[in-house]
């Protein structure tokens, strides 16, 4: 039986006593990963901004598993409010830009808190 591994990203913890993720054996599963700066702590207001920074975060969490956003198999997206949906399809495009290659993608409305307008969990397999 293979052994969980935790992931954690400096800059992004959880306020519950959680990781960031866990990967067991060539399995990758996160928490919620949010477009909190890791650098300066702070949620950028503009829906667009937060999603580019959420989706840097989700770089730098497949780099610490071991592995790189082509690992990722499917990607769960919650909404704070539907309108936003179009600046995560944006940062969306830039990191997956061919239509034949993205994962799989579920995306619900959600009650978020601390200014985040949306947050992702993922699963990959390296």
């Amino acid at each position: 039986m293979a052994k969980r591994t935790v992931i954690e990203m400096p800059g992004l913890s959880h306020g519950a006593p959680i990781p960031n993720g866990a990967k067991i054996g060539n399995m990758v599963f996160s928490s919620a990963i949010s477009g909190k700066d890791t650098a300066t702590g702070k949620v950028p207001a503009d829906a667009d901004e937060q999603a580019e920074v959420l989706f840097r975060n989700i770089q730098k969490f497949m780099e610490l598993a071991g592995g790189t956003p082509e690992n990722i198999a499917h990607m769960t997206v919650f909404l704070k409010d539907e309108k936003d949906r179009e600046s995560i399809n944006k940062a969306w495009l830039k990191m997956f830009p061919d239509e034949h290659n993205r994962p799989a993608r579920h995306a619900l409305k959600a009650d978020i808190r601390g200014g985040l307008l949306f947050q992702i969990e993922l699963i990959a397999v390296l």
